[in-house]
């Protein structure tokens, strides 16, 4: 685990050809994949990440996605998945991605954008919970508004 820092975190995925649809472009499905890829990765950077908040007896679920295709990714594109905390609520945060790819010759742009909003629960009941204070506290020191996940 490491601090945060004022920089954006983006995480490189590459394109699997299993990924690639007969239209030659990343299946949309796969995004929501990347999604929780990036937003794992992201977390783990936190001074609480992921296996950090199981141990505190929380976990979270996505409850909301919402994606925009903008344009195609297609299979040897290069590709970063940025990633920035959006909101923190009560009991849940909205984490936003951004999709950019450089194809051959091509100036990097962005292909996808989509947010999910995750829910914390108890490990022991499932049920809805408040965002623990180290969790809120390490999110938080990375908050940024919408439209800055690049």
């Amino acid at each position: 685990m490491s601090a945060p820092t004022d920089q954006p975190f983006s995480f490189p995925i590459v394109p699997r050809y299993a990924e690639i649809d007969q239209q030659g472009v990343v299946f949309n499905g796969h995004y929501l994949t990347w999604f929780d890829e990036a937003c794992t990765a992201f977390l783990d950077r936190l001074t609480v990440d992921y296996a950090g908040l199981i141990d505190l007896g929380f976990d979270f679920k996505v409850v909301h996605s919402e994606i925009d295709y903008l344009a195609s990714v297609r299979w040897r594109d290069a590709v970063r998945v940025a990633v920035v905390c959006e909101q923190i609520g009560t009991t849940s945060f909205t984490v936003a991605f951004t999709v950019l790819r450089t194809g051959a010759g091509d100036g990097e742009q962005i292909a996808v954008r989509g947010r999910n909003t995750y829910v914390v629960v108890s490990t022991a009941d499932w049920a809805k919970r408040a965002i623990p204070d180290p969790f809120r506290a390490a999110l938080a020191s990375c908050v940024r508004p919408a439209g800055r996940s690049q």
